[in-house]
């Protein structure tokens, strides 16, 4: 039986040889990524500077790039703003497209980086980790945020209120308001916290054991409010009327070529066209009012549902969300007549389907067309007449094609497996105190600072 290999045997001599090949092939595709990353964001910023996206129906760039390129809208949209952001740190950006800094570190710095710190955050970012540019960004923005006295002034920007579902399908909620908003919320819980425990407070405290957490109770509490506040308020899905559309007739007009005495508007609001109209009655109640000259009622006709609530639980069932190509949207959708229902079409399933409101204002207002197959197949027009795809075919590359490619785009750039490596001693710590106040010094003086000065 063969020995085990030992520590320098040819056998184990020859793993440390290819291992260290396949690591200096990973940093070298690391510095070609990073170079294609910023050529990349270059070509997003141009084609978002130029609303490439919006003849195809798109509300943003991130919106196109979630359905072209497979990027997830929150990731889409950091890049989009990393692009925009690099225009106005053109250090950074060089650096970036030589691959010699990761998009990690990139995307940090943009986030707080300026014409008068620019220098600064780049020396970081090539002497330090992306842990370093991250940690450093974020004690950098708390420091400023101490230092802001203007801070008190308005914090409304701030708000933000997030949520996503936990892997074990539980809401976990995140939020942050105002002072005012906040004590608003506060209140409310505490009030619903008072409803649904009030009264049962003094058998809770006789029977300690089956007392709650008062995390718990808040988020019985906050239900307690959705439903209070949807036993209240009409909603998308509730039976009640999302518009009433009041439709003014004149009656010399109806019986006459002359033009109407106004055109269509919204009662006590201004007017509105002919389009606009059809859009809002597409899913609405109609009342017809005929006026005489003086704008007064001659008769009221009868109240129709355009859709009614078992077609509208139909339709979500059967679309999910808006039907439009590329769009994710699945709140906040409105039920449409492929057929407008002022045209003949009917109120059925066949003839409806959920849009979104920024696909439903663009299909009445903004030349794209829904339409369907003799099939049944629903499909979308934009204002050239070209159908719009459904879905994006993946490009694929073999090794061959990358290689070739990377050659073509790189070849002259000089990358290797040291562009972008880290110029830290691994050992050293950062001295965080003194990093982060060198940002408020003044350029000329922070720039000039040896990186040597913040490691220990």
């Amino acid at each position: 039986m063969d020995s085990p290999a030992t520590p320098s045997s040819p056998v184990v001599d020859l793993q440390r040889s290819r291992c260290e090949r396949i690591g200096n092939e990973i940093s070298e595709l690391c510095a070609y990524i990073y170079a294609a990353e910023h050529h990349l964001l270059t070509l997003i910023r141009e084609f978002d500077e130029h609303k490439g996206w919006e003849h195809l129906g798109f509300p943003n760039c991130a919106s196109w790039l979630n359905f072209k390129c497979g990027i997830d809208m929150n990731t889409a949209r950091e890049r989009v703003r990393v692009a925009h952001a690099l225009a106005k740190l053109p250090k950074v950006d060089k650096h970036f497209a030589g691959g010699a800094i990761s998009y990690s570190k990139v995307r940090a710095i943009s986030r707080v980086a300026d014409a008068t710190n620019e220098d600064y955050f780049l020396m970081i970012a090539r002497h330090g980790t992306a842990y370093h540019v991250e940690k450093l960004v974020r004690k950098f923005r708390q420091a400023a945020r101490l230092q802001d006295t203007g801070e008190d002034a308005d914090r409304r920007p701030k708000r933000q209120l997030s949520y996503h579902y936990d892997s074990d399908g539980e809401l976990v909620i995140k939020g942050r308001f105002p002072v005012e908003q906040g004590a608003l919320v506060v209140k409310a819980l505490e009030m619903a916290l008072e409803k649904n425990y009030g009264e049962q407070q003094e058998a809770v405290d006789r029977e300690a054991s089956t007392d709650e957490p008062i995390a718990a109770r808040r988020a019985d509490a906050l239900v307690e409010v959705a439903e209070t506040y949807m036993n209240s308020e009409p909603v998308p899905n509730a039976t009640a009327d999302r518009y009433q559309v009041v439709v003014h007739v004149n009656a010399d007009a109806a019986t006459s070529q002359a033009a109407p005495a106004r055109a269509p508007h919204i009662e006590d609001g201004p007017d509105v066209s002919a389009e606009t109209s059809r859009r809002i009655a597409c899913d609405c109640s109609l009342l017809r009012v005929d006026e005489d000259q003086n704008g007064e009622p001659l008769s009221i006709g009868r109240k129709t549902r355009s859709i009614p609530p078992a077609i509208r639980r139909a339709l979500r069932l059967r679309d999910s969300g808006c039907r439009f190509p590329g769009c994710t949207h699945d709140r906040f959708v409105d039920g449409h007549h492929i057929v407008h229902w002022a045209d003949g079409g009917e109120t059925s399933l066949e003839n409806l389907v959920l849009l979104c409101r920024h696909h439903h204002h663009l299909v009445h207002e903004g030349g794209f067309a829904c339409e369907k197959s003799g099939d049944g197949e629903i499909y979308f027009r934009d204002p050239r007449d070209v159908v719009l795809k459904t879905f994006v075919e993946p490009r694929t590359l073999d090794q061959a094609d990358l290689d070739a490619w990377l050659d073509r785009q790189f070849f002259d750039m000089s990358i290797d497996a040291d562009t972008c490596k880290t110029q830290w001693h691994a050992g050293e710590r950062m001295d965080w105190d003194l990093a982060v106040s060198n940002l408020f010094l003044p350029p000329d003086v922070s720039a000039e600072t040896s990186s040597d000065r913040f490691h220990r």
